[in-house]
């Protein structure tokens, strides 16, 4: 894919004796591995924590959702309801925070990223999200602080140069529609951040994604970072630029988001039914020159499709490294998975097997 000559580090500089030359980092495969919101099966997600483990376990990108601070930062969380993912409620000094808002059109009661500063969110530490459907991850809880995109962006760097091979990141941004009707626009931002990072060119190792559209095209004026639209099997963008997200996967809604995008990121099934019947969404995305990197893949039978759960305990670990083979058999480009460990050797296997 585009990414996979251009992600070589410079060589050093001319003249310097071979024996002095820094190792040249490893292209990236030509489908790419995501870890969603880091190794988030196995630690708790949005932490650095949980993206050490997605890097450690062979991922090829991670994956910060972001949403802004009160003084406008960009930190990582799924939401920017912060209830369920740290200990905000534990925290009496932050009681009076607790509110009702609506957010694309969604009611949610509890405590809101936008009402705090930065300084005041890292008071806060992470828990589990889903701590009936993976337990385990709760150990961690309490270790972690929520992470800003600056010290994803310099873990990425760091992990790049130490095991030589590139590490990008892979940034949503949250509700744009909503923040920029708050005053707290994203794109600005990240754009600056990446600038800053050396990472404004059609090759850096990154890709924003968005469900909306809007701030998508707004975004492919201000960099040239690739950019990727997201899309679910129900419903349509908040900022309405669709009437519904199967409207935008028709032949001529794949087009038009191609003139902006250089990818789709699908629900699993909008390409594979349940039931394993294929939809011609990867044909049709090829056909406009789109790359295809679905979400999500996770390994509990509770999220998994039917064919592939073992037993009926909806935590247990079903079948997922067959699941993402029958996907990358469809001819899927990437994807997000919460189990990077899972994920990669299904990838690396699917590669060796069909000798790509």
């Amino acid at each position: 894919m585009l990414l996979a000559t251009a992600l070589l580090a410079p060589a050093a500089a001319f003249g310097q004796d071979h024996a002095m030359q820094k190792p040249m980092p490893r292209p990236m495969p030509r489908i790419v591995v995501i870890g969603h919101r880091g190794a988030s099966g196995e630690r708790p997600e949005h932490t650095l924590l949980s993206y050490q483990r997605a890097i450690d376990t062979g991922a090829d990108f991670i994956e910060p959702d972001l949403v802004p601070t009160k003084d406008g930062e960009l930190v990582a969380r799924h939401e920017n309801a912060i209830t369920d993912t740290t200990d905000v409620a534990a925290h009496p000094e932050f009681a009076d925070r607790k509110t009702t808002k609506t957010i694309d059109g969604q009611t949610i009661t509890g405590w809101f990223t936008e009402d705090f500063t930065l300084a005041e969110l890292k008071t806060l530490r992470a828990k589990e999200r889903l701590p009936k459907i993976r337990p385990g991850n709760t150990a961690y809880d309490g270790q972690a602080t929520i992470p800003t995109l600056d010290e994803i962006i310099a873990l990425a760097k760091k992990e790049s140069a130490r095991l030589h091979r590139t590490i990008g990141i892979y940034p949503e941004t949250k509700h744009p529609s909503y923040f920029a009707s708050i005053g707290l626009p994203l794109e600005a931002r990240l754009v600056a951040k990446l600038k800053a990072a050396g990472w404004d060119r059609a090759d850096a190792p990154v890709f924003i994604q968005s469900f909306e559209v809007n701030n998508l095209k707004q975004l492919h004026t201000m960099t040239k970072v690739p950019l990727i639209q997201l899309m679910a099997g129900s419903e349509g963008p908040a900022d309405r630029a669709y009437a519904s997200y199967k409207e935008m996967a028709t032949p001529e809604g794949l087009k038009a988001v191609a003139k902006y995008a250089y990818g789709i990121g699908p629900e699993l099934t909008q390409i594979l039914a349940t039931d394993g019947t294929p939809s011609t969404l990867v044909a049709d995305a090829h056909a406009a020159g789109l790359k295809l990197h679905p979400w999500t893949f996770r390994a509990e039978n509770f999220f998994l499709m039917p064919s592939y759960r073992v037993g009926t305990d909806p935590a247990a670990h079903g079948r997922l490294a067959e699941e993402i083979t029958a996907f990358l058999k469809a001819g899927i480009d990437g994807f997000f998975t919460d189990f990077p460990s899972i994920g990669v050797p299904a990838r690396d296997s699917f590669l060796k097997t069909n000798g790509k």
